[in-house]
């Protein structure tokens, strides 16, 4: 496992058990940046178990983790969705992900500081964002429900 996972794993789990009772915004939003790049960090290690690049080796950016870190915004509007089935509710989720990486691709974009690239794959909008990938969002969102709204 590498270090800097590791060193992922730890963070996230030590500010989720730091205040058990309950989590503010802010802290909520560090949770989410953490996971989030940890999910980044195992997602494009897998592209170097494809080219059978056993090292696993994943990346990521530090403008990465603001940009999960809003998915704590899930923790406020599921109040609101609970009572909806979970694929509905993945769908919210991939949607409003989708979206945001969509305007804040954009925006680092325009100050040529956005860390991805989809104009290669088929199914990019603006190389921005890519379709295909909504399921996957969609696991995300249900993934940050369910560390953000614990049934007690």
């Amino acid at each position: 496992m590498s270090k800097s996972f590791s060193c992922c794993i730890f963070l996230s789990l030590y500010v989720q058990t730091r205040n058990m009772k309950k989590h503010t915004f802010e802290k909520n939003f560090a949770i989410c940046g953490l996971t989030g790049w940890c999910m980044e960090i195992i997602f494009t290690s897998l592209a170097s178990f494809r080219k059978k690049d056993l090292t696993l080796t994943g990346n990521t950016s530090i403008w990465m983790f603001p940009i999960y870190g809003m998915a704590s915004i899930i923790g406020e509007i599921y109040p609101l969705l609970q009572k909806f089935p979970l694929l509905f509710r993945g769908g919210i989720y991939g949607a409003g992900i989708l979206s945001f990486e969509y305007f804040s691709g954009r925006l680092l974009k325009k100050h040529k500081l956005c860390p991805w690239d989809y104009s290669k794959a088929k199914l990019n909008v603006n190389g921005l964002i890519r379709l295909d990938y909504f399921p996957l969002w969609m696991g995300a969102g249900l993934i940050f429900e369910q560390i953000l709204c614990k049934k007690k």
